[in-house]
């Protein structure tokens, strides 16, 4: 099963995520399928930037999202 989640990289307590399609029993950073938007906490406001035609293309071919990209991508401007 494919799942849409983040994978954490960046140095220590300088984070930065990748949102990215992989497979449900991969490691948190294992090579996943496709890079699918970028996640940065750090500035103020975070930003927030995801392919939202390819999200939607993954979730009709069945992948679930986890919760916290779920939240993202109601808090992510319509236009990216």
């Amino acid at each position: 099963m494919l799942m849409i989640r983040l994978a954490r990289f960046g140095a220590r307590k300088q984070p930065y995520y990748r949102v990215v399609v992989i497979e449900k029993d991969r490691a948190r950073n294992g090579r996943s399928v496709e890079v699918v938007g970028t996640y940065t906490p750090r500035p103020n406001p975070a930003t927030v930037n995801l392919k939202r035609e390819r999200i939607d293309y993954w979730t009709s071919k069945g992948a679930q999202l986890s919760d916290r990209v779920e939240k993202l991508l109601k808090i992510a401007p319509a236009a990216a």
